[in-house]
């Protein structure tokens, strides 16, 4: 039966991503196997993190990330917004709006507590309003902003 995952496109780092990412998610990131480049340091590499097959090409600079894909990784609480932000703009990362930020190789996450969804989809189109509002002004979410903004 056919499958289907990502391929993410490295300037020849592969190995350090997965170094990098390795730190960050621990055990929920596994790798699975690598096929060493003509010149010896990985060429390809599948892996899983939390569950989501992905394989890693080291292709060199053609095709840089860019923001038309990202990681999507729901967290729970703010202390685990935290954790992962902060890991992921490390070293060379950068915060961008409404929850997205990107590592050090470029690629984006989005970082959203189940929280937000939560606040969206319990409350009245009035506090729903002012849900995303608040979010609409964030980098990192702030899972207290968004509760005071969803109380009014």
């Amino acid at each position: 039966m056919p499958t289907v995952k990502p391929c993410l496109w490295f300037d020849r780092n592969v190995d350090e991503a997965l170094e990098h990412w390795g730190a960050i998610f621990g055990d929920d990131l596994v790798v699975e196997s690598k096929v060493p480049g003509p010149e010896g340091p990985t060429l390809v590499a599948d892996f899983v993190v939390f569950g989501q097959a992905v394989m890693g090409l080291s292709a060199g600079p053609q095709f840089p990330p860019s923001e038309s894909f990202s990681f999507f990784l729901s967290v729970d609480g703010q202390a685990e917004v935290d954790r992962y932000w902060d890991a992921l703009i490390a070293d060379g990362g950068n915060e961008s709006d409404c929850g997205w930020c990107k590592d050090k190789f470029g690629f984006s996450w989005q970082v959203v507590p189940k929280q937000f969804f939560e606040l969206l989809s319990s409350g009245t189109p009035e506090q729903s309003s002012r849900v995303m509002a608040a979010m609409n002004t964030m980098h990192k979410f702030d899972v207290a902003a968004l509760q005071a903004a969803y109380d009014g």
